[in-house]
């Protein structure tokens, strides 16, 4: 025991020290705390975020399988329902009787119900292929599956749509929305001059990144009379305007200053592509197509090549969007033009794109006059 007056001097452990002496009263007992970053290796960070990364890959790879090998097996239980009714002429009271035994056997399993195991039967009609099941539609999530069986009756349109949502992200809202606008009919269809004036294959890429007619439904239906109107209306709704241009387009912004030669021009919007890595002027006319535009279009490409455009850039691309146009009038305008342009329409309303199953159908303005007018 010390005597009186002196003072006892200890050494206090630190860090994982402490923390080994402190279970030693206790036999057995063990602290899993962990040590601080600063008693660590230098590469620990690093090394870190390597293995949150593998784990992230394979956290989406298996979740990515299982909603594979389940559109698989609810493809193979379709295909078996199809054959019980087209043999044995299954009816509605056996799939109903069939879902609640599946149910009862398998309590923790969704997507058993009698509907469901309906659009199951119907997936199977669809999609008779078990190979372009594997390869195209197992990719998709289920909600996706039957929304393509739903609204889409040709195989062909409905392969296009379930390509787009597996390499765009699609959810299954904007799944909806690019059906109900046809977009299939769009894309690619706008009037290019990219196949002189670009690589082969950014040519490619870029005659699918641009449609026509291009659909501003956002702006309403009354009539636009000067371009700025329609600027406001695109950008007062730029994220609807952003998913009608589709995916890989970020806005730069609208009335872009330019000077050149001592004069100022404004580009009425700049976008930049991340694919194409280019940048688009896009110019819109609230008037039919004139030859003269693209003499405008030419000095903004030119304009933004040499001020805007880094050494890694792709060339601009330009994007003329008119009320109307003539297509014979289109190429000759762009008939050795060397810079990439691309001249679309812009609708707000798809009336003349109606499926050709259902043109014909509706009533015209003069029977739904004549409707009106009857006498109650």
């Amino acid at each position: 025991m010390p005597g009186k007056g002196k003072r006892s001097t200890a050494i206090v452990p630190i860090g994982s020290e402490a923390r080994r002496l402190q279970g030693r009263n206790r036999p057995g007992t063990i602290f899993p705390a962990a040590p601080p970053r600063s008693e660590l290796p230098g590469d620990y960070a690093e090394a870190l975020r390597d293995i949150k990364r593998r784990i992230q890959q394979e956290r989406v790879r298996t979740v990515l399988a299982a909603n594979s090998a389940m559109v698989l097996l609810y493809w193979d239980v379709g295909r078996l329902i199809l054959a019980r009714q087209e043999q044995a002429g299954w009816g509605a009271k056996v799939i109903d009787r069939l879902s609640e035994d599946l149910r009862r056997a398998y309590p923790e399993m969704k997507g058993l119900s009698a509907r469901n195991l309906l659009f199951m039967r119907a997936f199977a009609e669809a999609y008779p292929e078990p190979e372009k099941v594997k390869q195209l539609v197992s990719q998709l999530p289920w909600g996706h599956v039957v929304r393509l069986i739903q609204r889409i009756k040709e195989p062909l349109i409905r392969d296009w749509y379930a390509g787009q949502c597996i390499r765009q992200g699609w959810s299954r809202s904007m799944l909806e929305m690019h059906v109900h606008r046809r977009a299939h009919a769009r894309q690619g269809k706008a009037i290019t001059n990219f196949q002189a004036t670009l690589p082969p294959a950014d040519s490619e890429l870029a005659s699918q990144v641009f449609k026509d007619p291009y659909l501003f439904d956002f702006l309403g239906t009354a009539e636009p009379r000067r371009e700025s109107e329609v600027e406001q209306g695109l950008v007062a709704h730029i994220q609807r305007f952003l998913l009608e241009l589709g995916s890989g387009f970020a806005f730069v912004g609208r009335q872009v200053p330019l000077e050149v030669g001592g004069e100022d021009f404004l580009i009425d919007l700049l976008f930049f592509h991340l694919k194409l890595r280019s940048f688009v002027v896009v110019e819109l006319k609230a008037v039919p197509f004139q030859p003269g535009f693209i003499g405008q279009l030419n000095l903004y490409l030119s304009a933004v090549d040499d001020l805007l455009r880094h050494p890694d850039d792709k060339p601009t691309i330009g994007l003329l969007l008119c009320r109307s146009k003539y297509k014979l009038v289109v190429e000759y305008a762009l008939r050795g033009f060397q810079r990439p342009v691309s001249v679309a329409e812009w609708e707000t309303q798809l009336v003349d794109q109606l499926p050709e199953e259902l043109k014909g159908s509706l009533p015209t303005v003069e029977e739904i006059e004549a409707e009106l007018a009857a006498p109650g």
